[in-house]
């Protein structure tokens, strides 16, 4: 073991919560030698102080190696300790707030401190936000409509933890700041006191008796659900169920966990390897019925559909950054951030045909106008005002001079003798187009997340923007597996076959519009793939496998996911495709498709499209799909979502006639898929059916 001791503590930046156990006050559980201790209620900071305190000094005493965990971030994003201490080491940064924090049980100085923060590295309105106090205080915004950050929202970390909360607010639902700004003076005073003893994960070697380390029990949210009864506090139910997790892990799995290069942000403990800790976390989890004909081992679950997509959708945030550029560059890049119109359009009132102005209405009857001398046309307008009962010439696209709202088109009009005549009634601002009526200066014209298309590059273009803020293009790289799998064109030996699936897969996420990157093939080797997923971590965003997703014995994707404590979900249960491994590596996602090119081919469609659009900040995209009638017969059972090759002919829906993973001739055959929901269903020709075009994915 690498500790004898875990003690993990669920933090609180608020005042002292009375005798009373109770939520959202502090709360520390430790397991010790195997053996829980009941979770302790500690209800301010003090009194948490002098328990961690005495715990730790017990531990020294008894020569026993202690691992303490925080709910709180050990460090801040990039940039922001150089800001304030002049130098980017994140325990300089914990003295900085040790030196200047005065916190009782009934009140501290953080949302002050943050306003002085704000005012000293930002412009008095960044990067803290959030003032949870009747008066105000300079440089601390009430809420974050006047917020502006001059560093980072998040830390990595945060950003691949979905749902964890910006250390930037000081107050309300979620303030992690006020519980950094008040816990890392205790760390930093612990770590004074018993100096030389103390080790700070993942800033310093853990080659003490003692170490801190950053943890979120968000990372075991199931278990703790399941665990919290009624009556139950959460907040202590949590602490025992993270404590208990980490001493039942193996040391070379904690020691996975452990190797993490954060230098100055720090990391959560076991992000990244959460389907280990939920292993720990629920030893006890019953495997499922053996006379389920989708009977599996034990841990492993069959899991719907729409179910996975829900975990994608959730869990998936944007991992691009974002870069400025050029108008003429921006077609099919994501835009980082709402574009906001320099001016409005159309930027003055003008006239929508050829014609004559005039200040309207017009009454019913003949009309007769003098005209003035000149006109006013696009890019020459008038130079002057249009007296009343009088009128002008102008032309399409021409700004309305003064003293005209209404114009008359030419084909209705008799010109002679300096006047001009015509037959009422005709409206005020007949023919014109108001000023912004399309689009106002300041008008947010485009949402985060778009995928800038042609006319948006003229709408971009028509409100005075000669740039935009775009995300950098999601490198997915892609990979294919097997000792059986040799280059297409090349000679292949018995029991070879040629690589379909990478061609395929590379090309659909470049009609996708991401950035594919060609990471070859390995064979059923272990350690080559590793070092292959390895490599791949340092260049691309994503990795698409196929092959090796499954649980035989040359299945290396999913065993390499499972050893690593990285796998998701597998086993989703559809046809085709159901070895699918979703999973982590060192932070990057991979999709461990099925070797079959139209199982490879169906999961890349329902599963990582969404999920790599997530991924590049394009949010989740559903494909549009039609009801039509079906040109076949099927009779489908329940348990199972199924997709069919299928193409429309005279409205209805025809399917391949065979629903084999091999044949690919089938996916060139279809122009689309047929989807089947999970129950049993009786198909005859006339049924409607739910039919999801290529077109509707980008194909």
């Amino acid at each position: 073991m690498i500790f004898d001791t875990f003690a993990m503590v669920d933090w609180s930046g608020g005042n002292d919560t009375g005798p009373t156990p109770r939520k959202d006050a502090i709360w520390a559980c430790k397991v010790a030698n195997g053996q829980t201790h009941r979770p302790d209620y500690l209800r301010n900071r003090a009194e948490a102080e002098a328990w961690l305190g005495d715990l730790i000094a017990a531990e020294l005493a008894a020569g026993r190696r202690l691992c303490l965990g925080f709910d709180f971030p050990f460090g801040y994003p990039a940039g922001f300790a150089r800001a304030l201490t002049g130098a980017d080491d994140p325990l300089g940064l914990w003295a900085w707030f040790a030196d200047r924090v005065t916190d009782g049980p009934k009140a501290n100085i953080r949302f002050d401190l943050a306003g002085e923060i704000n005012r000293r590295v930002g412009d008095g309105r960044g990067p803290f936000w959030f003032n949870g106090l009747t008066r105000d205080i300079d440089g601390l915004p009430k809420d974050k409509a006047h917020y502006a950050n001059p560093f980072p929202d998040r830390r990595r970390a945060e950003e691949l933890a979905r749902g964890a909360f910006t250390c930037w607010q000081m107050g309300g639902a979620g303030a992690v700041g006020g519980q950094v700004m008040t816990g890392l003076p205790v760390l930093e005073r612990l770590r004074r006191r018993f100096a030389g003893q103390v080790s700070v994960w993942p800033f310093e070697p853990l080659d003490r008796p003692v170490s801190f380390v950053e943890i979120w029990p968000s990372l075991v949210d199931p278990v703790v659900k399941a665990r919290t009864g009624p009556g139950d506090i959460r907040d202590a139910v949590q602490v025992q169920v993270v404590a208990e997790a980490l001493s039942r892990l193996s040391s070379d799995a904690l020691a996975r966990m452990l190797e993490v290069a954060a230098p100055e942000e720090g990391w959560i403990l076991g992000l990244g390897h959460e389907s280990a800790l939920m292993a720990a976390a629920d030893p006890l989890a019953p495997p499922p019925l053996r006379n389920d004909c989708f009977a599996l081992p034990a841990g492993v679950d069959w899991t719907p559909v729409d179910e996975a997509l829900t975990l994608l959708r959730e869990r998936l945030t944007p991992m691009t950054g974002a870069e400025q550029v050029s108008v003429g560059r921006a077609l099919g890049r994501v835009l980082a951030e709402p574009v906001r119109a320099v001016r409005a359009n159309p930027p003055l009132s003008n006239t929508a045909v050829d014609g004559y102005g005039f200040a309207g209405p017009a009454p019913d009857g003949p009309v007769r106008l003098p005209l003035v001398e000149g006109r006013s046309a696009a890019g020459a307008p008038f130079d002057g005002a249009v007296p009343a009962g009088q009128a002008i010439r102008v032309l399409t696209g021409a700004a309305l001079p003064d003293g005209v709202d209404t114009v008359v088109l030419d084909e209705d009009v008799a010109v002679g003798r300096g006047q001009v005549a015509f037959h009422g009634p005709l409206k005020r601002g007949a023919n014109t187009r108001k000023a912004g009526e399309d689009v106002d200066a300041g008008d947010v014209i485009l949402d985060a997340g778009r995928v800038v298309t042609p006319a948006d590059l003229a709408l971009i273009s028509a409100v005075g923007l000669g740039e935009v803020a775009v995300r950098a293009p999601l490198k997915v790289g892609v990979l294919s597996t097997g000792d059986e799998i040799v280059e297409p064109g090349s000679a292949a030996g018995p029991g070879q076959i040629f690589d379909a699936n990478r061609p395929m897969l590379l090309a659909m996420l470049e009609r996708f519009g991401f950035a594919p990157v060609d990471l070859g093939r390995v064979p059923d080797d272990r350690a080559v793939l590793r070092a292959r997923l390895d490599a791949a971590a340092g260049e691309v965003h994503a990795v698409l496998t196929s092959g090796g997703a499954s649980a035989g014995d040359e299945d290396h994707v999913s065993a390499l996911l499972c050893e690593s404590g990285a796998l998701r979900t597998w086993r989703i249960a559809l046809k085709p495709g159901r070895p699918l491994a979703l999973g982590l590596w060192q932070g990057m996602p991979v999709f461990g498709l099925p070797g079959n090119p139209v199982a490879a081919m169906v999961c890349t469609l329902i599963f990582a499209r969404p999920a790599l659009g997530a991924l590049a900040g394009r949010g989740w995209e559903t494909p549009w799909a039609v009801e039509v009638p079906a040109a076949f017969e099927k009779r489908k059972k329940a348990g199972r979502r199924e997709y069919l090759r299928a193409r429309l002919r005279d409205g209805r829906a025809e399917v391949f006639k065979s629903e084999g993973s091999g044949r690919i001739s089938g996916l060139s055959w279809a122009e689309g898929l047929v989807e089947l929901e999970d129950g049993a269903r009786d198909i005859r020709p006339g049924d409607p059916v739910r039919f999801l075009p290529f077109s509707a994915f980008g194909l």
